[in-house]
């Protein structure tokens, strides 16, 4: 299998707040941080949609790191998460 990421993946256990209009807001763990995206495990939440589009507030324990949510899109599912790209 041929390697497609553009970004380099470094593990995370940030709490991600993902909120959509209609979801709601559900806050998950980051499995995974990049410049391009991010992946959460979902937990017992179910996981929303491929292409569905939410607002995303990544926390550590120090803080938030972006006070302001970001918009991001989910573009995979695999192994009780999924995968999230930066909407630029």
């Amino acid at each position: 299998m041929v390697e497609q990421r553009r970004f380099n993946r470094v593990p995370s256990s940030a709490v991600v707040e993902m909120q959509h209009p209609v979801l709601g807001l559900i806050e998950v763990k980051a499995r995974d941080l990049s410049d391009g995206g991010i992946f959460v495990s979902m937990g017992s939440h179910p996981a929303p949609p491929m292409g569905t589009e939410m607002m995303i507030r990544i926390k550590r324990y120090t803080g938030t790191i972006n006070q302001e949510p970001v918009r991001m899109r989910v573009v995979h599912h695999q192994a009780g998460g999924v995968g999230l790209v930066f909407i630029r």
